[in-house]
């Protein structure tokens, strides 16, 4: 059915009258969480719409929580969520943080991958929002991909992240008459380059502080207690990363502590929550605070606002004075090399 040739639209082999083809490249693709196309209020309770749909994002399937987002958070998020992205917008390029980052990652990837193996093609996607998933798998066979490595880029594997980002992927799949043959990287949240990355990144930006903090926060993007109490492997995942962490950095305990930030609703997820932590710690007497979001692969709103403002304000009104939100590894070189060295491993076998 096909040539050696990935850009071969008709060969030796083929039968008169044969549909053009195009194979023999190798597509990575690498995805994160999602972004509206805009603050608008539209663009917002689209995007919310999608997100908090999702099943594996929202478990509860009842006739209050469908009322309850139907006829309240789909009329009164969208309005403050989108002011809360409006503090943050990339205004340059009329895009989320997120997105612009992403796509750099991308582009940095595709210029290391080309001088490995010419064959490779690199594209990016998002579980919400644009650009999809299921439009990048479709850029990737336009360019001749019959495999494809899915790189989604969560460090700790959670339901709501992990998983869902892997049904939007198989979904899209469904739809194909060729399916590319698909790969998916792990989890990576023990990985050595990975903890190598996150110390020397956060020791990098410490040494600019002109404080010094007394604690520092890991803080991770919460999920409910119910969800862990089902198997889910998360809480696992962040606490050997801290643990890695600390050791890496030699700190101790008390000096660096796990949290969670951004639960959402009445239900009760797991702990320490990062917000009442920041306000203990302020009035137990801590005065200078820093934390680290080590769960994101590229700063965002949970991370620019929810971090760096909402619990910034929360440490200083009640006591703090010095307060640092420490950036994500994004598409610095750190970064760069987590995304390269889980790539490379997985390429194994597809590439020499």
């Amino acid at each position: 059915m096909t040539d050696a040739s990935p850009d071969a639209v008709a060969g030796p082999h083929r039968p008169p009258h044969h549909p053009p083809v195009k194979s023999g490249k190798i597509g990575v693709l690498i995805a994160n969480l999602g972004t509206p196309d805009a603050t608008d209020y539209s663009s917002m309770r689209r995007y919310l719409k999608e997100f908090l749909s999702d099943k594996r994002v929202i478990e509860d399937n009842s006739l209050i929580w469908k009322l309850v987002f139907n006829l309240i958070i789909l009329t009164r998020r969208p309005a403050s969520k989108g002011r809360d992205y409006d503090s943050i917008w990339n205004r340059e390029l009329n895009e989320s943080p997120l997105k612009t980052i992403t796509r750099n990652q991308a582009q940095k990837l595709a210029g290391y991958l080309a001088g490995i193996d010419g064959r490779i093609e690199v594209e990016w996607g998002m579980r919400y929002g644009n650009p999809s998933v299921g439009s990048a798998i479709d850029a990737l066979m336009a360019k001749g991909c019959d495999r494809i490595l899915y790189v989604p880029l969560y460090p700790q594997y959670a339901a709501a992240t992990t998983a869902t980002a892997c049904d939007a992927a198989f979904r899209h799949l469904m739809t194909l008459r060729w399916q590319p043959t698909l790969r998916v990287a792990p989890p990576y949240h023990d990985d050595p380059a990975y903890i190598a990355a996150l110390t020397s990144s956060m020791r990098e930006t410490l040494a600019k502080l002109p404080f010094t903090p007394e604690v520092i926060l890991a803080s991770f993007h919460g999920i409910p207690q119910d969800y862990f109490d089902k198997g889910d492997p998360y809480y696992c995942h962040c606490a050997k990363t801290t643990r890695l962490l600390r050791e890496a950095l030699g700190y101790n305990e008390a000096q660096l502590r796990m949290t969670f930030q951004s639960r959402f609703g009445t239900a009760e997820w797991i702990k320490p929550y990062t917000d009442k932590t920041v306000e203990a710690l302020a009035k137990q007497g801590v005065r200078n605070l820093a934390i680290v979001t080590p769960g994101f692969s590229a700063d965002c709103l949970e991370t620019l606002e929810e971090i760096a403002v909402e619990n910034g304000d929360i440490f200083k009104a009640n006591g703090g004075e010095n307060f640092a939100a420490i950036p994500c590894l994004n598409d610095s070189e750190q970064g760069m090399d987590v995304i390269r060295t889980v790539v490379l491993r997985e390429l194994k076998g597809w590439v020499s």
